[in-house]
């Protein structure tokens, strides 16, 4: 299985749809929503090595214009 995490994201007021828009640009996006509650967009990153994945969050994602703050949530797999 490849790494991966969902990421909660708050952006400026008015800028879901730019961010959003960004993000589904990005090669290890695999999805990107914009939602209600206390976050404004989730996104799942998906890359095949870990280190793909910080540089990424970090290098890509962290840097799109509007996002104001992010929650980053390794996921694993669910196996035994």
């Amino acid at each position: 299985m490849k790494p991966g995490a969902y990421m909660l994201i708050n952006v400026a007021t008015g800028e879901e749809l730019n961010v959003v828009a960004e993000l589904r640009k990005l090669p290890g996006v695999v999805n990107a929503r914009v939602v209600t509650g206390l976050h404004d967009v989730v996104c799942y990153v998906e890359t095949d090595t870990i280190d793909e994945l910080r540089n990424e969050i970090i290098g890509s994602i962290r840097h799109i214009p509007g996002i104001t703050r992010t929650v980053t949530c390794i996921a694993f797999d669910g196996g035994k």
